[in-house]
């Protein structure tokens, strides 16, 4: 299927993002998810995936919603975790799968327009998402993590290097990165490093963001 406009003009803009923010509003130190976005807005974040496993679906699409105006008045990039029909409703810019969730072909048939993304743990499902056409892929858990409620391998940061380098589609990096721990990422060839905790844990959501961001960008350009 060819890539329609508006998917090639949310492909661009996700190129170009450095940090990829994922929620957790139980990782978040009391403060709830829309209080985690207004400090993503105020650090300069390009992009942000709302995830909220605890949440009904009633409640996710009403956040949603909110999330959407907000991160269309700050020119954010929307991807809202597993579901499409959320995505769809409230006109968000992506969904992110998990290799549980529906396939990334099927997604496509219903939502032509969204970026789709597909949480890897190896080579062979990284290949098999980009086959499937995908937009973009996560590679992790990168080092342990306490977001996953499921036990998944740890990839350690030599996976940046040895499966970045075999796809030809953007890539995420997760798990378990911190400040102290991205510059061996970024020297393995990582652009966009995806957290939870290392901003919606921290003191200052918005000062954290705006000196991670600052590195990757450093770093890269």
């Amino acid at each position: 299927m060819v890539a329609s406009f508006v998917r090639e003009a949310r492909a661009r803009a996700f190129a170009n993002i450095d940090l990829y923010p994922v929620t957790c509003e139980s990782l978040s130190a009391g403060r709830s998810n829309i209080e985690v976005l207004e400090g993503l807005i105020a650090g300069g974040a390009k992009a942000v995936q709302l995830r909220d496993k605890e949440a009904l679906p009633g409640d996710l699409y009403r956040m949603a919603a909110v999330f959407r105006r907000l991160t269309a008045k700050a020119g954010m990039l929307l991807i809202v975790n597993d579901h499409a029909d959320i995505a769809l409703a409230v006109g968000a810019d992506g969904v992110h799968l998990g290799q549980d969730d529906m396939p990334p072909e099927a997604v496509r048939e219903i939502a032509p327009d969204l970026l789709i993304g597909v949480s890897t743990h190896s080579l062979d499902q990284a290949l098999t998402a980009q086959a499937a056409g995908a937009d973009y892929i996560n590679i992790g858990p990168i080092f342990p993590t306490g977001t996953k409620k499921v036990a998944v391998e740890i990839m350690g940061p030599e996976a940046v290097s040895d499966i970045g380098s075999q796809v030809q589609i953007p890539f995420t990096v997760m798990g378990g990165i911190k400040e102290n721990n991205m510059d061996e990422l970024l020297k393995r060839g990582a652009k966009r490093l995806a957290v939870v905790t290392a901003v919606t844990e921290a003191p200052d959501i918005a000062e954290v963001t705006r000196r991670m961001r600052e590195r990757i960008i450093n770093f890269t350009s």
